[in-house]
């Protein structure tokens, strides 16, 4: 994916050249990779509860705490305001 990226990028300066358009679009594109798709990688599972955060890992054990917390209370306030949603989510997850 990086690859993909970064020649993509290279061609849109080489483009630049005729038209500056193209290097603000590969900046946007190199933004974009850093800011979302750097992290990712096409081999990782789907989990089965909510959608995985996209923030990195704690560095300290304040930072998890906090991060779980926070976790905890999106995930009662969803339960909160869709009880049939999560009931039926709760049903197959017994399955």
């Amino acid at each position: 994916m990086g690859t993909v990226v970064l020649s993509a990028a290279v061609v849109l300066v080489v483009l630049g050249f005729g038209n500056p358009l193209y290097w603000l679009a590969a900046v946007a594109v190199l933004f974009l990779y850093v800011r979302y798709g750097l992290g990712t990688s096409a081999t990782s599972t789907p989990s089965a509860g909510p959608a995985p955060s996209a923030a990195p890992a704690p560095t300290s054990y304040k930072a998890y705490r906090q991060r779980r917390d926070t976790q905890a209370r999106w995930e009662r306030r969803y339960r909160r305001e869709r009880p049939l949603e999560s009931r039926r989510q709760e049903r197959e997850r017994g399955k």
